[in-house]
């Protein structure tokens, strides 16, 4: 059972959290559920595809995230003749020491910024499998680790299709969540152009926690408690998308993996040293949308993924956590 102290340090943690919300939010106006949910995805070692229109701060959100936080920092600006080895790195023969030198690439840094990574070509997509995943590369049959903690944030224009290389369904699964800022509201607007209208609001942000920081703070996400229940309720949603009439593909066991850690990530951020259903809800649409795939029936139809997770949810018994003792975990028969 999780002691007072071990509570109190996560409280204690959380407010770090906070402050890098904070800071992130003097740049994205208006949209505090876009940037909970970077905040969630950093904290669970998951990455983040930021899918939206021109214009409404993709690669702004990805930024203020990296320089709220005292970490090393690479920015990727993907385009079609961008090479594996421009993100990865080579290998270089020195002709002092007579042996090959790595130049690490764009990839080893704690914080990854690809910027309109569908421009890319498949080739050079697939050459951040490895690092998204396994949180390291290898080059002429050597191993390299990627610093801890480390988190890609990827970007791309749904609309714009010229020049373009969707990503795979391969590549779209190593994406824990996929979220969309969406416009602002008028008020929102109104203010970011007055705040923001003559300089860039990116010029004043400063660091507000460090690399170590968030190394804890993910130490106490994984600590997180996950009864039964709800490890099952999460495989029943999953479970759910595959077997979906209107889907031809359905979410992963990775998607459920992730999906639970998300919804660690979710409970430690609220202050809770256990998850609930309700995280785990809250996080099914943008952890599972992006990786399925309606049949060509339901695109007729127009009916997107997110609606398909939505009705999902609404279909799939939620657990009862009305019988449940302290800290989230199933009381003993009899109480």
């Amino acid at each position: 059972m999780t002691t007072y102290e071990e509570r109190a340090s996560l409280s204690d943690l959380t407010d770090t959290a906070d402050r890098v919300r904070k800071s992130v939010e003097r740049v994205i106006e208006g949209k505090p559920e876009a940037v909970r949910l970077s905040l969630t995805v950093l904290l669970a070692e998951g990455h983040l595809l930021i899918e939206d229109v021109p214009g409404v701060g993709k690669t702004m959100l990805a930024k203020a995230l990296a320089r709220s936080i005292d970490c090393s920092v690479r920015r990727i600006q993907f385009t079609p003749d961008l090479l594996p080895s421009d993100v990865t790195g080579v290998s270089v023969y020195d002709q002092e020491r007579k042996e090959f030198e790595f130049k690490p690439g764009a990839i080893f840094a704690q914080i990854v910024i690809g910027d309109e990574i569908n421009r890319a070509s498949p080739k050079t997509q697939s050459a951040m499998l490895e690092s998204m995943e396994e949180r390291q590369v290898t080059i002429d049959g050597r191993t390299y680790e990627l610093p801890d903690p480390f988190m890609v944030v990827a970007t791309q224009n749904p609309v714009e299709m010229e020049g373009t290389y969707p990503l795979p369904e391969a590549q779209r699964d190593r994406f824990m969540a996929r979220v969309s800022i969406g416009y602002p509201s008028v008020e929102a607007e109104l203010e970011m152009l007055d705040v923001h209208g003559g300089v860039s609001p990116l010029d004043d942000l400063q660091p507000v926690a460090h690399a170590h920081d968030i190394g804890k703070l993910i130490d106490a996400v994984r600590e997180v408690h996950v009864a039964e229940t709800v490890r099952r309720y999460a495989v029943d949603l999953v479970g759910a998308t595959r077997n979906h009439p209107e889907l031809r593909l359905g979410a992963s066991p990775r998607a459920t993996l992730q999906l639970l850690r998300a919804a660690k990530a979710s409970a430690a951020l609220a202050g809770r040293d256990y998850a609930l259903p309700d995280d785990v809800q809250n996080l099914a649409v943008p952890v599972l949308a992006h990786r399925l795939l309606p049949t060509a029936q339901a695109q007729l139809n127009r009916r997107t993924t997110e609606q398909l997770v939505v009705e999902i949810l609404q279909r799939t018994p939620v657990p009862d956590t009305q019988q449940w003792g302290p800290y989230g975990r199933p009381a003993p028969r009899g109480h």
